[in-house]
């Protein structure tokens, strides 16, 4: 206002003061001493711990948190900080401002975190000042891992997953699945058995929270039992043991189907000939004949089971001699499926007889002349389903295709390594399964091309870069007329925390 009306205005200076002790400007403060001299007088830190002692757990990687309790944490990870900052005493006595790690050797078992804290000291001036605090890792093991390790068979809850199936391409699912979402991060043992897989715990609510995983991805049901370990009569305390017997539902992918009756009426009059295109928490059937989709939850399918006609084993390769599209395309979740008109011959029957199948398949848009196709060979077939009989009316096609073969160009490439690469969990392998790990070779290597040519089964499975593939080896993302392979930015890289370290000494060298 005053320079508006033209008046004169004495200019304001910030002001300073001499420090008290060395004599140099400053701006003034409470304490009339700078902050050199400040700190040389008051040490904020004093009283403070700078040296802790913390227990470590080297099978299970966690930390004890007095007086019981132990707490799962990375190296260099927020829960670590926090679990580090709680177990310093006195701390309340300043203002604690900002907390980080301080890079040390991993296998020197120190841990430095810095932290800066403030206080209000001579006269309301406030000091800010930072300090380094040491903890010392004393490996120790936690009560499980010292129970599993003086007993390695000694557990408290077993599940035992089963599928009554003649393949395991549904366990190398799951077994992916679980590996992603760290389902079996509290399990103390993994054995492979004839029909599935048993899983055992320390802890009954471990293999609780393992079954309701299961019957978030699969359709199962399930039962449990308990019996009797031991009791102690003075106390009244008993000691059970639990196992959770897991059936997982018998029809998969690629399976062929003849719905019974009511099943077929509950979904709308689908099929009844159909085929099972994704299982997850619930069971996708397709009618390839109509392109109609309905789904079939767990309690739907146990309420009235029923088993498939005939599995992916039963596959026979056909080729295809003429194909004539006469529908749109029909979108279905991430799938797309085309109603056509095909010419196909059995790849067997070349040179022995000229029989020809005229079908209709939903496989319009990926199939061209002089492809091979896998199918179902219902005109050969002697099923003895006694749904099929039930269905007085029902005209039975000779073939229904169900997938595009690529065998023959594989084959060009066999020997060479995949550029991608899958994680397995550590199991045990029965005694009766030892004879049988050419057959599960086999279906290992059928699961992998299923991966390939199937990007939405890919899809909640982690993939990882293979370092023994070579770049020049590199090939595209499949387009139809190439074997399909799976794109390099679908891959994640495997960290390896040897390597990572090697690494980093080199770059400081």
């Amino acid at each position: 206002m005053a320079e508006e009306a033209g008046m004169f205005v004495v200019p304001q200076t910030v002001g300073t003061v001499l420090c008290c002790k060395c004599g140099i400007p400053m701006a003034p403060n409470a304490a009339n001493m700078c902050v050199k001299c400040l700190r040389s007088e008051v040490d904020i830190t004093e009283g403070l711990q700078k040296h802790v002692i913390i227990m470590h757990c080297p099978e299970c990687n966690s930390y004890l948190q007095p007086p019981r309790t132990w707490i799962k944490a990375q190296l260099e990870s927020k829960e670590l900080l926090t679990f580090c900052v709680k177990r310093l005493k006195n701390l309340n006595k300043v203002r604690l401002v900002h907390a980080e790690f301080i890079w040390t050797e991993p296998h020197s078992k120190r841990i430095k975190v810095k932290l800066k804290v403030q206080k209000e000291v001579l006269n309301g001036a406030i000091l800010e000042q930072s300090y380094v605090v040491e903890y010392v890792q004393q490996e120790h093991m936690c009560e499980s891992c010292s129970r599993v390790q003086a007993n390695p068979d000694q557990w408290v809850a077993a599940v035992q997953l089963r599928q009554h199936v003649s393949h395991r391409r549904t366990f190398f699912y799951l077994e992916q699945l679980i590996l992603k979402h760290g389902a079996a991060a509290s399990v103390i043992k993994i054995k492979q058995m004839e029909q599935g897989i048993d899983f055992f715990f320390s802890n009954r609510s471990h293999g609780v929270k393992f079954v309701e995983f299961i019957g978030k991805v699969a359709p199962m049901k399930s039962r449990n039992d308990k019996q009797l370990v031991s009791h102690d009569i003075k106390s009244n305390n008993y000691n059970y043991k639990y196992t959770f017997s897991v059936e997982i539902c018998p029809i998969c992918r690629e399976d062929l189907i003849c719905l019974p009756l009511k099943v077929a009426a509950s979904l709308g009059n689908l099929g009844p000939l159909v085929i099972c295109t994704k299982v997850t928490n619930s069971v996708a059937l397709l009618d390839p004949l109509t392109l109609r989709i309905s789904y079939l939850d767990a309690d739907q399918y146990w309420r009235l089971p029923f088993k498939s006609l005939l599995t992916s084993r039963q596959l026979v390769e056909y080729i295809v001699l003429d194909v004539e599209i006469i529908s749109s395309k029909v979108n279905v979740g991430c799938s797309e499926y085309v109603l056509a008109d095909a010419q196909v011959a059995r790849v067997s029957d070349f040179g022995r007889n000229d029989t020809i199948f005229n079908i209709r398949t939903h496989l319009g848009h990926l199939l061209n002349l002089g492809d091979y196709a896998l199918g179902y060979d219902l005109y050969g077939a002697n099923s003895n389903d006694i749904e099929i009989e039930k269905h007085k009316d029902l005209v039975i096609p000779e073939v229904i295709l169900i997938r595009k073969s690529y065998e023959e160009k594989r084959q060009k490439k066999r020997g060479k390594p995949r550029a991608w690469k899958l994680k397995s969990l550590d199991m045990e392998v029965d005694d009766k399964n030892r004879t049988d790990q050419e057959k599960i070779n086999s279906e290992y290597e059928q699961f992998l091309k299923d991966l390939e040519e199937n990007p939405e089964l890919r899809f909640n499975i982690s993939l990882y870069r293979n370092k023994d593939y070579q770049p020049s080896e590199m090939t595209s993302v499949a387009d139809g007329d190439d074997v399909p392979s799976i794109p390099l930015d679908e891959l994640l890289a495997d960290l390896d925390l040897s390597e990572a370290e090697a690494e980093d000494e080199e770059m400081r060298e």
